[in-house]
């Protein structure tokens, strides 16, 4: 029988603890505590998310269910629901969001040669999107969302070597997608692919003047003119690559720069897709693999 550690306990010792006791400090995360500290807090959190409990009662529980065990898991006594929700409500959410940051480029160094990334390209590559979560308004009367519905939108940004994201943000359910372009810190080289909900021309060209690549899908009516035309492999779905340059007094004035729109087939889905990129040197067949990728 092993009576050392467990496994839950030898994972987190893999965590650059010293780098979490630095944020506590600075967010004086210590501030009045005397037994369930921040350490333990993140201990509890991540088991809840690593077992998939739903509730507070859930993690007490699951946690006291087993309390021969818990010293051995690293836990250090009983976990009491209302302890836990003290502290997450009182405590400085900046702990726990800067030392994600810690270690996200960890986690992105492991997965750089991620295999199940199946687009022939040497730059970075993320994708981003958007998700609506419900909330009773009665609750969370800052939700706002429809008249009788609340909901938060959580953005986020997804690194798609090792589908790790890299960058959420959450905000109430009226907030449109195109805002959190305003956000992102961006990686000079690296392509950002996204759906046409995304589609805002002085956003996309300010993201083209800092050598940042974008992939997204084109609007519906969408005026611009053809400037030239690029062969394409027909075998592969392809129906045409064009150099375009955008129509309209708003969209010229936003973007004045040539997009390259890209109209492929899939014969997976039966659909005709197309695409609008800032790349110019990228194959065109590559530009709908990297969408595919943003699928998954």
């Amino acid at each position: 029988m092993n009576s050392g550690k467990t496994v839950f306990a030898q994972l987190m010792s893999f965590l650059p603890w010293y780098e979490f006791d630095r944020w506590v400090q600075r967010y004086t995360g210590i501030y009045k505590v005397q037994h369930f500290n921040c350490r333990q807090q993140l201990i509890v959190m991540m088991f809840a998310q690593m077992t998939n409990k739903e509730s507070l009662r859930d993690i007490e529980a699951c946690l006291n269910a087993i309390p021969e065990k818990l010293y051995h898991a690293g836990f250090r006594s009983l976990i009491k629901r209302s302890t836990l929700a003290d502290a997450i409500e009182s405590r400085d959410w900046r702990i726990f969001a800067d030392f994600a940051q810690v270690l996200i480029p960890e986690a992105r160094a492991l997965y750089k040669t991620d295999n199940y990334f199946n687009v022939d390209i040497d730059n970075m590559a993320f994708a981003l999107d958007s998700t609506s979560i419900e909330l009773c308004l009665s609750l969370f009367p800052w939700a706002k969302f429809r008249k009788h519905k609340g909901a938060v939108k959580a953005h986020t940004l997804i690194d798609l070597r090792g589908s790790i994201p890299t960058f959420i943000k959450l905000t109430d359910g009226l907030c449109h997608d195109v805002k959190v372009l305003d956000d992102l810190e961006y990686e000079p080289g690296a392509f950002y692919v996204m759906d046409r909900g995304y589609v805002a021309y002085k956003r996309l060209f300010r993201i083209h003047k800092d050598g940042v690549f974008f992939v997204t899908r084109a609007k519906r009516g969408m005026d611009f003119e053809r400037l030239s035309s690029r062969k394409v492999n027909k075998n592969k779905g392809l129906i045409c690559d064009q150099t375009i340059r955008l129509n309209g007094f708003s969209p010229a004035k936003d973007y004045p720069d040539t997009l390259r729109r890209i109209k492929f087939h899939d014969e997976v889905t039966s659909k005709t897709l197309v695409f609008l990129t800032n790349s110019t040197r990228a194959k065109a067949i590559i530009i709908t693999q990297l969408y595919k990728e943003r699928w998954k």
